[in-house]
């Protein structure tokens, strides 16, 4: 879920997941892990801020952005 939306927001920015890790400071591989592991609040809270997000936008269970 939290893994789909940030997908989501790397694709609407024409990113890569490897390029928000890299920008971020998040270890190489660790977003694409987020579909059978959970993030650090840290880790959240810096996807969140890079795309001007609240952390909420990330976990809720909506489908909307």
């Amino acid at each position: 879920m939290v893994l789909d939306k940030i997908r989501v927001l790397c694709e609407e920015r024409k990113i890569t997941i490897a390029k928000l890790e890299k920008e971020t400071g998040i270890g190489n591989g660790t977003i694409s892990r987020w579909d059978i592991s959970s993030p650090t609040a840290m880790n959240l809270k810096k996807v969140a801020d890079y795309f001007g997000v609240a952390i909420d936008d990330l976990i809720s269970k909506d489908e909307g952005n």
